[in-house]
């Protein structure tokens, strides 16, 4: 647990910095920062507590559901290379919360666009697994499955000409500029109950390593523990893509970090993975608001520059020689 605690640590001193970076210069910045009721009408405070705190907020819950998410995809499908984005997840909440809008049924960043958003992942996770039959079909197929709704998101999002569906095109590499308190009341709750149910599913899930006819023999159904899995998946994925888009490779990267740390358990897994994914999508947010500033810089292309080592090291240290 030391090292649980020096996460949540430096998880809290990496969100007092960022209080500290943005494009608007803040005088006395520190001071309205460590006395949270100075002066609160004037509009240093309303930047720090109304614009930025959230924005850390839910850089933090968003990036501890994906780290959730992440050990859930990789134990579940037993595949270190599993990932919401690899199995299409991540690509069937977009296309699930773009039909609601479209139908007029949600707005975005709503519960409802949460549900479709749950229901589409679900699906398109569901269709990923049922094709595949290998550990190496799982991730092709995934591949396949994300490319096609992604470029049926891309399509949908060239031709159409309302406002609010065009306004979804922040999908592409996610965005936590469009964060308001709202989201919050939704990333809250959804995170804790999620969290929770995976805590509960993670020893099912542990089963699953010893491959499906074990499981069977030992009075546990295999497939019945992965929809559990892949249920909680689908919607901690749709919450994160429904707020701030698609965050690419970073459900990937932080189990892998945490199983370094901590072993491959998965109850312990998920509370290390969420508080790594949370430091990570944290730096990541703060360095796309202070390294161009007043330019921001797409998100998903700094979780993608710090996650895709992680899967080039990975496919690396497989077994697998060119014959």
């Amino acid at each position: 647990m030391k090292r649980f605690y020096l996460l949540v640590i430096a998880l809290a001193l990496l969100s007092l910095y960022a209080l500290s970076l943005g494009a608007a210069d803040v005088a006395n910045v520190w001071r309205y920062i460590t006395y949270p009721l100075f002066d609160i009408n004037s509009p240093s405070h309303q930047i720090i507590w109304e614009i930025r705190a959230p924005r850390i907020a839910a850089a933090i819950l968003v990036g501890s559901c994906l780290g959730i998410a992440g050990v859930l995809a990789q134990g579940s499908t037993n595949n270190p290379l599993a990932d919401p984005a690899i199995l299409g997840t991540s690509a069937g909440a977009s296309v699930g919360v773009l039909a609601g809008v479209l139908l007029n049924v949600v707005t975005i960043g709503s519960v409802g666009a949460v549900i479709c958003a749950s229901i589409g992942a679900l699906l398109a996770t569901l269709f990923t697994f049922s094709l595949a039959r290998s550990a190496l079909q799982l991730i092709t197929i995934g591949i396949g499955v994300s490319a096609i709704l992604t470029a049926v998101v891309g399509l949908v999002l060239s031709m159409a000409t309302r406002a609010d569906a065009r306004s979804v095109s922040f999908w592409s590499f996610g965005s936590l500029a469009l964060v308001t308190p709202r989201t919050l009341l939704i990333l809250l709750p959804i995170l804790l109950v999620c969290g929770f149910l995976a805590w509960q599913v993670a020893p099912a899930v542990d089963l699953l390593s010893l491959g499906d006819e074990s499981v069977r023999h030992i009075g546990h159904d295999a497939q019945k523990i992965r929809l559990r899995a892949f249920a909680i998946l689908a919607t901690l994925v749709a919450v994160t893509v429904s707020s701030v888009g698609s965050i690419a490779f970073l459900a990937l990267a932080a189990p892998h970090i945490a199983r370094y740390l901590v072993g491959p358990r998965n109850r312990t897994l998920i509370f290390y993975s969420a508080a790594i994914g949370a430091l990570i999508l944290l730096f990541a947010d703060s360095a796309s608001r202070a390294l161009f500033p007043p330019n921001e810089l797409p998100i998903g292309l700094l979780t993608s520059i710090l996650g895709a080592p992680i899967l080039i090291l990975t496919l690396k240290k497989g077994g697998d020689v060119w014959r």
